[in-house]
């Protein structure tokens, strides 16, 4: 009996399809990027049907590399870009106006008006979330409000809203099923985490008919089967759905409280189990669901910070220090130090905990004797500070120390980084085998709903280590970093 799981892994710049065996094997592996839309300075839109179409590319493409046939799939699990918002009519499944992407400010001002109106705290208290035009909720209310005719069509049900799994879904199923999960649903500002419903009061603030929103179902369920998708046989059960940081807290085993990972990509996301409570933050984190399984709903904080490998990508492609991302390492490790540089990767101001939109990226310290070595190897460090800021607020958050982090993203392959975030926070830090953890953690969910695994030991079982980096740093020197660091943040 096949017991292959195929990934659909949608992101912000293209969509990538795994196709994985019971071990957590990577078969094979396709990515189709689409346009991005860019209709004025601050908007970012997709065409949905781009997206479509690059899923079903990605499909085929990872079947023929794989040299396998469509009934060789048991189960499809989903991952996807949160936050980011289609609509579309019901009847013909087409979208009514272009998808607007996490990434857009063209609601910006909504949000400001909802938080004169003394707001921010209900939302706050309901959703863990603060209101911001990232998350979907007011993207909906654009979209009604600038297509014509698309509220009063909202109002009668004609149409429906979804994040990108719930547009995937109903495309894969031909309409069969209008659902997202817990994890995208607690992204939109209109999810209440504690009642594990959509809410009536937020949805009227938003001005939101509730007629529009899927169905909320846990991650790891039978959702619906396929339909008439190009390359797959009919009746493959899609079963799994997590936002994509979630699926990879999951993707990652981190099924204990305390456990940790964290996301280097562009940006970092670092997220915690929390357990069965969902929690507020006292330092401005996000408090977001991780996932549900058989009924039990497991929490997360969350928090980011705007600049990790993109600070890389600016020091090849601003200041040409190095030809290649990966050449940061080996420049890096020729010095054994930063020689008293400090970098602060506030690029685009600096997040959690500190929250300074106007700060500024800074090299400080800089002296006759510093050179392109110091520089890129103070770049790593900060990197790695920043996210130790947020790991810290986390544990108060907490209440108690985490156990360790695991990590994942392009950025996590170099050594030196992640030897010097062990360094720094004390912790171990654990590398899987298998980097790409958004798509095993959805096929990870989509395994348990159709038995190709039993339960989350299994699971457990089927992750890999790859490497463990353990700290080397004694306190004293700890402790000269991080003031050095405080300092510098502190002239940012």
């Amino acid at each position: 009996m096949t017991r292959n799981v195929l990934a659909i892994d949608q992101g912000t710049t293209g969509t990538t399809a795994l196709i994985l065996d019971a071990s957590l094997n990577v078969l094979s592996r396709a990515n189709q990027e689409f346009p991005q839309i860019y209709p004025q300075p601050g908007w970012v839109e997709h065409d949905p049907e781009a997206i479509w179409r690059s899923t079903v590319d990605a499909i085929g493409a990872a079947l023929k590399q794989g040299g396998l046939s469509g009934d060789s799939i048991a189960a499809i699990g989903i991952t996807n870009q949160r936050e980011t918002t289609v609509i579309w009519d019901r009847a013909s499944s087409h979208p009514i106006h272009n998808a607007i992407v996490w990434q857009c400010r063209r609601t910006a001002s909504q949000c400001d008006a909802l938080k004169a109106d003394g707001l921010e705290e209900l939302f706050r208290t309901k959703t863990g979330l603060v209101l911001d035009a990232y998350f979907s909720g007011t993207k909906i209310a654009w979209i009604l409000d600038h297509v014509n005719g698309a509220r009063a069509r909202a109002e009668r049900g004609e149409l429906a809203f979804g994040t990108i799994d719930s547009f995937l879904i109903w495309r894969l199923a031909q309409g069969e099923s209008h659902v997202t999960d817990v994890t995208n649903a607690s992204r939109t500002l209109l999810y209440d985490l504690h009642a594990n419903q959509w809410d009536e009061q937020l949805c009227g603030h938003l001005n939101v008919p509730m007629k529009l929103l899927p169905d909320i179902r846990s991650c790891s369920e039978v959702y619906a089967t396929t339909r008439g998708v190009e390359g797959l046989p009919d009746g493959i059960p899609i079963a799994g759905i997590a936002g994509d940081q979630q699926a990879a807290l999951f993707g990652q085993a981190c099924f204990d409280q305390g456990q940790a990972k964290c996301t280097y990509g562009t940006g970092a996301f670092v997220l915690v189990n929390m357990g069965n409570s969902p929690r507020p933050s006292a330092h401005g984190m996000l408090t977001t669901a991780a996932w549900q399984l058989n009924g039990n709903n497991i929490y997360a904080l969350e928090g980011s910070a705007f600049i990790a490998g993109a600070a890389v990508q600016w020091l090849r492609d601003g200041l040409g220090m190095i030809k290649t991302a990966s050449d940061i390492e080996a420049l890096a490790s020729s010095v054994p130090d930063s020689g008293g540089v400090s970098f602060v990767p506030a690029l685009t101001g600096l997040g959690a905990p500190h929250w300074k939109p106007d700060a500024r990226g800074a090299f400080l310290g800089i002296t006759r004797g510093t050179t392109r070595a110091h520089m890129a190897r103070a770049v790593l460090e900060g990197i790695a500070l920043q996210i130790a800021d947020i790991l810290k607020a986390m544990a108060e958050d907490m209440g108690s120390p985490l156990k360790d982090l695991r990590v994942d993203g392009g950025a996590c392959q170099n050594n030196l980084l992640m030897q010097y975030q062990a360094d720094i926070l004390g912790l171990e830090i654990i590398r899987p085998k298998h980097i790409e953890t958004t798509a095993i953690g959805a096929a990870c969910m989509a395994g348990l709903a159709t038995g190709i695994w039993s339960d989350l030991d299994d699971v457990r079982q089927a992750w890999s280590l790859e490497r463990r980096f353990s700290p080397k740093m004694n306190d004293a020197q700890v402790g000269s970093h991080l003031e050095k660091w405080a300092d510098a943040v502190g002239r940012a």
